[in-house]
């Protein structure tokens, strides 16, 4: 089966306020350059259901899914609620559509797990919010769309699953929801000393999970060292029968929530070395806070998926929608021409790794647990 790309039009014109980070289009902006690129079929396109409040108690607290959808349809939150549930406090504002978007992303990744049963790819940048907790919002996270997929996958009988997050925010949600578990090996690339301070090293959440807590400036030269010494071994060891990708795009380096350095180049290296080494991927979207870079990465994305090449100048069609953006920050006041010009980031030149990135690589690979197919066959 070809990819499925699964999107919705609620996110055009959601916003979380304007001054907050995620006042930005984002999706819609994504979804709108594929289209512009050519890059998607009729077909090959699904619109995201929203999860029902039945669905999303499989993992969320019931009384925390009323609070959500109290505060959609009064657009206030009582004292109590906004202690208890972190609505409309924490960076967690209360906007229209704050039950239905989010229930949107989780239907999104849900369908997705659904759709990969037998086998596939699925590519839903709507998704990919890990911070989310079973009663409360967290990091701009109302839902923890990622855990209810895995959930998804495990439903079907899957024992094997690899959850890799690229977000330059540790995937705290996720890992904490699969503590322990030995089906679900979560793996995170993120900023270390960065919100929400989590995913040491050493964290490795009962022996099923890996961090690799990378310093300011980390490059695309250090972003290959990690693929081939950190993330492919672990997935060749693990030999998973499922992996979901988390590729928020707030590593690159023109955004305003990190300081990582990556290219949009190191997004695409990445997911082309992996997306082959298992019979069922997710793609979800998640941070990026910066318009341009992240429709450019999650459109390039999707090329990778489907074996496209990033154009060497974008058709107009394309450049238009980029040109179209605007960004109230200072880096949007005059933004670079390759921003609206191109798909792909210039390529970085190659830089020796530091020896902090060596470390945490050779850490994350000691005492792997046996893949789970392993351990059943031994007892």
């Amino acid at each position: 089966m070809p990819p499925i790309l699964i999107g919705s039009e609620i996110y055009r014109g959601s916003t979380y306020g304007p001054k907050h980070p995620l006042a930005i289009p984002r999706v819609s902006t994504a979804l709108d350059l594929i289209r512009a690129l050519g890059w998607v079929e009729p077909a090959r396109y699904r619109d995201s259901p929203r999860a029902t409040p039945e669905q999303l108690t499989r993992f969320h607290a019931p009384d925390y899914i009323a609070a959500l959808m109290r505060a959609e349809a009064t657009q206030l939150v009582p004292e109590a609620d906004r202690a208890r549930f972190h609505i409309g406090a924490h960076g967690n504002p209360v906007y229209p559509e704050v039950f239905r978007r989010p229930a949107t992303g989780a239907g999104g990744t849900m369908l997705a797990a659904e759709l990969t049963r037998q086998g596939g790819i699925v590519h839903v940048p709507g998704g990919g919010t890990h911070h989310g907790r079973p009663d409360r919002a967290s990091g701009f996270c109302y839902l923890n769309d990622a855990v209810l997929g895995l959930m998804g996958w495990l439903g079907q009988g899957l024992t094997n699953i690899l959850y890799l997050d690229l977000d330059a925010h540790h995937g705290d949600g996720v890992q904490d929801a699969f503590h322990g578990d030995s089906s679900v090996f979560t793996l995170s690339v993120h900023e270390g000393a960065r919100w929400p301070f989590t995913g040491e090293a050493g964290d490795v959440a009962g022996g099923h999970a890996r961090n690799i807590p990378v310093p300011e400036g980390y490059n695309d030269s250090e972003a290959g060292w990690v693929l081939h010494h950190a993330i492919l071994p672990i997935i060749q060891h693990l030999r998973p029968q499922a992996i979901m990708i988390q590729a928020g795009a707030d590593a690159v380096a023109e955004d305003p929530l990190s300081r990582l350095a990556l290219s949009n180049n190191a997004y695409r290296a990445t997911l082309a070395a992996v997306m082959g080494l298992a019979p069922r991927l997710i793609l979800l979207g998640g941070g990026g806070y910066n318009p341009w870079s992240v429709a450019r990465c999650w459109a390039g994305l999707w090329g990778v998926l489907n074996g496209f090449a990033p154009p060497a100048r974008l058709p107009p069609a394309a450049e238009a929608v980029l040109r179209g953006l605007t960004w109230a920050r200072a880096a949007g006041r005059n933004p670079p021409e390759h921003w609206f010009t191109t798909l792909a980031d210039p390529p970085q030149p190659p830089v020796p790794v530091r020896p902090e990135i060596r470390a945490l690589c050779a850490t994350a690979l000691r005492d792997l647990p046996e893949p789970p197919e392993a351990m059943e066959s031994v007892a």
